[in-house]
């Protein structure tokens, strides 16, 4: 039986491990956009009005232009780490360490903040609320089992990928299709709801919505472990991505024609409202405690794999602590238990320091680190069209690919601006306490460069 070659950023592994096809990169892709955000998207842009859709409209078409460039990077550059690969391949060490600092600070504080919202989820069922030691056993919980699967080796990560994603796609998807059977136009509300100009609405709802697709990238961070990722990452971001995109578009829709608009602009929980009004009774909030549950388990066995991805690819190059190269059963071991014990530490100090404070400043800068990457490798995607290079340019599709660049990049840069001046003044800070780390592996990989590199010419 023959066997597919090893990319760089993989290993062969044991019965394990197991790359993952279309289905499953898709899952990740899809399961990995969407997290517990979905169930509060409505209330939260409602103030401003249905015009909030042209809004995401808007930002759905920059989105689907920066999905197309992690495609068209992806083919050219099909190895784990994704706008560490892309940044590094085009501008260097130095950019490429910043993609790579800049989206593990993301994978694992958001990985803190997701538990912390889960529990809250968790207490709808399971009340946990009476006792401090209780929730934070659950906040914990939450964490280390989608951690537990990841280290059991990429084949269990891509099954609960898998099945967490259908389990959390059809419930929403039936809410979703089930609203418009009770859809009102008269519970939208005005067009524009506030005193803001439409230019106004559109940006203040635009800053609401701008982080709806941060995981776009997935499939293309774990291009290593994805069989043929020269074709199936491209494929499986674009899918994903579409598939995400439907789905808060048609629940967007259902909940605003079902909620009216008055009551949606107060709800502090649309999604139990809308299934309220749907069935009549008042299980709505249970129904949407397990559908977000779900939600935020599968974002978590997704997120956590990704943590380790990029300092593993770092770290392969010289970048990153050597340690986190450490790799069992396709997974890097190191990084996820790294990882998650950072984001333990985190939720930790959350709920014994009070709820203010530290843990909120940070989950702001993740706001701006995940942007970061994304600007970077549409950077990228120009730097390669640009240079002319004949094995990253399709020259017949130039013109295409260099638009659908710019469009990434500007959103992209969108993106940046819509973090806020605080998310960026703290989270620039943030990340420029990388250049010292940089600056200390930087040194030992210089040390520990062959001598042959450092020798004059014609010693060789």
């Amino acid at each position: 039986m023959s066997t597919a070659p090893t990319l760089p950023g993989s290993d062969p592994g044991p019965r394990h491990t197991r790359r993952f096809g279309l289905p499953v990169a898709t899952a990740l892709v899809m399961g990995n956009i969407i997290g517990g955000g979905i169930f509060l998207l409505p209330a939260s842009v409602a103030p401003y009005g249905t015009i909030s859709l042209v809004a995401f409209g808007i930002l759905t078409a920059g989105a689907l232009a920066l999905a197309l460039v992690f495609g068209r990077l992806a083919r050219r550059h099909p190895a784990t780490g994704g706008p560490y690969v892309y940044a590094r391949a085009a501008f260097g060490d130095f950019a490429g360490f910043l993609a790579a600092w800049s989206y593990w600070i993301t994978a694992w504080v958001s990985n803190a903040a997701l538990a912390v919202a889960a529990v809250g989820y968790l207490d709808v069922l399971v009340p946990v609320h009476g006792s401090k030691a209780a929730t934070l056993a659950a906040a914990l919980a939450v964490q280390w089992l989608p951690a537990a699967a990841n280290l059991a080796g990429t084949r269990y990560v891509g099954a609960v990928q898998l099945v967490a994603t259908v389990l959390k796609f059809v419930p929403l998807l039936l809410v979703a299709v089930g609203g418009f059977l009770f859809f009102d136009s008269a519970n939208l509300g005005p067009f524009r709801a506030g005193d803001e100009s439409a230019l106004g609405a559109i940006s203040a709802s635009a800053a609401i919505l701008l982080f709806s697709y941060l995981g776009v990238e997935s499939a293309a961070v774990s291009a290593g472990e994805v069989r043929d990722p020269r074709r199936n990452v491209g494929r499986a971001t674009v899918l994903g991505f579409l598939a995400a995109a439907c789905l808060y578009l048609l629940t967007l829709v259902s909940v605003f024609g079902t909620v009216p608009h008055d009551r949606l602009v107060a709800s502090t929980a649309p999604f139990a409202d809308a299934v309220d009004l749907m069935s009549g009774s008042g299980w709505g909030g249970t129904a949407v405690a397990c559908m977000a549950l779900v939600s935020m388990l599968g974002a978590l066995n997704g997120w956590t794999l990704l943590s380790a991805q990029t300092p593993y690819a770092a770290a392969r190059d010289g970048l990153f602590p050597q340690v986190f190269t450490v790799k069992r059963r396709g997974v890097p071991t190191v990084g996820v238990i790294v990882t998650v014990v950072l984001a333990s530490l985190l939720t930790v100090y959350n709920y014994t320091a009070g709820p203010a404070g530290v843990f909120e400043i940070l989950v702001l800068v993740t706001t701006f680190t995940a942007t970061v990457p994304y600007l970077l490798s549409a950077a990228a995607q120009i730097y390669f069209l640009l240079s002319g290079r004949g094995d990253r340019v399709h020259r017949p599709r130039l013109v295409r690919d260099g638009a659908l660049a710019l469009a990434a990049f500007g959103f992209s840069f969108w993106l940046v601006a819509g973090s806020g001046y605080a998310a960026v003044y703290q989270g620039v800070l943030f990340l420029f306490a990388g250049v010292l780390v940089y600056a200390w592996m930087a040194a030992r990989k210089r040390a520990a460069a062959p001598a042959e590199e450092t020798a004059p010419a014609g010693e060789a």
